[in-house]
């Protein structure tokens, strides 16, 4: 059985912290930068992010099988942090965070996640034998790396049409 804690990665963007904030607290437009999100959506009449808004995220795993989670939002700090928490019956509570800090010219961005409460043993048997997603903690990582990635392309791409102007 596989354990998680907490991960973090983080990358430098040529944008100003509002700006790459504003791309990751729209959560509609999370599936442009995840690899394991294919549809996200504000609930309860939720129009954008504000602590205890709530939002439907649709994942998918690599053999293609889809579920929902509706995470929380803990924290929206413009520029600065924003933050959820997804809790699932089996797959525990896990608390994910963006942190923005000025760095070189733009921003430093830190994804993160850390387990508030632990997977279940039957969370990990759907985990590894329904889902098949093999090493979770390497598959988390990954993740973190796409996303960040895809967010620098699209800040970056975002900047220069302003810059452009």
């Amino acid at each position: 059985m596989q354990t998680l804690d907490r991960d973090e990665a983080s990358i430098v963007v040529a944008a100003p912290p509002e700006d790459v904030y504003a791309l990751v607290a729209d959560v509609t437009r999370t599936p442009e930068f995840s690899p394991d999100i294919v549809s996200c959506r504000w609930l309860d009449g939720a129009a954008g992010p504000a602590v205890g808004a709530r939002f439907e995220a649709v994942n998918v795993s690599k053999i293609g099988k889809r579920w929902k989670n509706r995470p929380v939002v803990t924290v929206a700090d413009p520029g600065r942090e924003f933050a959820f928490v997804r809790t699932e019956p089996f797959a525990g509570r896990v608390a994910w965070r963006y942190r923005f800090e000025p760095a070189d010219g733009g921003t430093r961005v830190v994804e993160s996640y850390e387990v508030e409460r632990p997977v279940s043993r039957l969370g990990w048997v759907v985990i590894e034998k329904i889902f098949k997603d093999g090493n979770r903690r390497e598959a988390l990582r990954s993740g973190m790396e796409s996303t960040l990635d895809r967010l620098r392309v699209t800040a970056e791409a975002a900047r220069s049409d302003t810059d452009a102007t």
